[in-house]
């Protein structure tokens, strides 16, 4: 069994004038993996290669993981009914539970109660990791410790490499959603950074009338046309080529309005001549920062399935995808979730990333070309059901 150490870390936080957390429980037992899987304890290979370097990450942070110190992200706890007590910085709640306001935290007084902006710490690893599938025998980021919203996953890599948008109601759309032509809502997770006006708190709208993300990601890519210019266009006239490189950190485009900074934000292109006969496409995607327990499983998954999206245009194989974070944490607000899944058991399959063989362009691709065979999802569902994960905007 392994232990994480929740006194060093509240520790830090008392040091810092804010409240301790608790934890349901702190010990989980140590992944043992063996030729690159999970095995179980008779020593037998369990679940997918995803959940193998899932376990292994996450419990090299709970282990390893340093305590930042000044987090931009932070939580927003919203209390119905509430008033503040601003000389005893204290919330009180309408059922009288006094919540004390740390020295750190601010607060926000709204008409419908109150709101208590908490910062959202991390514990985070800089070096040791990296993840690499290789994708022509079957091998899956996908995972089994929990469900994994993949279609709006392979949506929103569409939406940022094909559609080059920052739209969020095209987002909705390509997920089948109306809500914005019914009710004027946005419904998906993207909406925390649409920009808004900073007096009025309105969405600032773009030339379709709909709530943008401003001036990255499918913006930074439209600019340039980087995917279509830089990959397709230029594997196809030189295969051999060393400068594939799609870059959504550009600086320029930071000097506009926008939301948030691309996190996953590069990728590397190579084609390889195997001795097999065949060409395959590799494909290394860095991340500058990567939330893990939210969206590790899925951003792997949609640039795996980006490399099988491109390497059918190109009419060569999917090879190697290698995923390379750089900063990677596990939000103080996670731990609870991170400990539960390195106790619970996986799945055996093969979870392997599946496209359409029917579409051989990358225009052409829609959410649902991209499916997951060989997982039992309702299997999955139930022995490891869904987990929420408070975010830190």
């Amino acid at each position: 069994m392994s232990k994480f150490d929740l006194n060093r870390f509240n520790c830090e936080k008392i040091k810092m004038g804010e409240n301790p957390v608790t934890l349901q429980r702190t010990s989980y037992p140590k992944p043992k993996i063996k030729n690159g899987l999970l095995v179980d304890k008779n020593g037998n290979p369990i679940g997918t290669k995803g959940d193998m370097y899932t376990k292994f990450i996450m419990d090299k942070i709970l282990q390893e993981g340093a305590f930042d110190h000044d987090p931009r992200p932070r939580y927003e706890d919203f209390y119905p009914g509430a008033t503040y007590d601003e000389k005893k910085r204290v919330v009180t709640t309408r059922d009288g539970e006094e919540i004390p306001v740390g020295e750190r935290e601010d607060v926000k007084v709204r008409e419908d109660g109150v709101v208590i902006l908490v910062p959202a710490h991390t514990l985070s690893v800089n070096k040791g990791i990296e993840c690499t599938y290789d994708l022509s025998k079957g091998e899956s980021p996908m995972i089994t410790l929990r469900p994994i919203a993949v279609k709006a996953s392979i949506a929103e890599i569409l939406w940022i490499y094909q559609k080059e948008s920052n739209d969020l109601v095209l987002f909705d759309e390509m997920l089948g959603k109306k809500t914005w032509d019914e009710d004027h809502k946005v419904n998906n997770w993207w909406l925390d950074w649409a920009l808004r006006d900073p007096n009025s708190g309105e969405f600032l709208l773009n030339e379709e009338g709909h709530p943008h993300i401003g001036s990255c990601y499918g913006e930074t890519v439209r600019k340039r046309h980087m995917l279509r210019s830089q990959v397709l266009d230029a594997m196809k006239k030189n295969p051999d080529g060393r400068r594939n490189i799609t870059c959504l950190w550009q600086q320029d485009d930071f000097n506009e309005a926008h939301g948030l900074k691309p996190c996953a934000f590069l990728t590397i292109w190579n084609i390889r001549h195997e001795w097999d006969g065949k060409d395959y496409l590799d494909m290394t995607m860095v991340q500058r920062s990567s939330d893990f327990a939210t969206a590790g499983c899925i951003n792997q998954v949609q640039y795996a399935a980006l490399l099988k999206m491109v390497a059918k245009d190109l009419g060569v194989e999917a090879g190697y995808f290698t995923w390379k974070p750089i900063n990677i944490q596990i939000y103080d607000r996670h731990i609870d979730q991170a400990i539960e899944m390195l106790s619970r058991e996986p799945v055996n399959c093969r979870a392997e990333i599946s496209i359409n063989p029917d579409v051989t362009s990358f225009d052409d691709f829609t959410p649902g070309d991209v499916t997951i065979e060989d997982i039992p999802r309702d299997l999955v569902k139930k022995k490891n059901p869904q987990l929420k994960f408070p975010l830190g905007i």
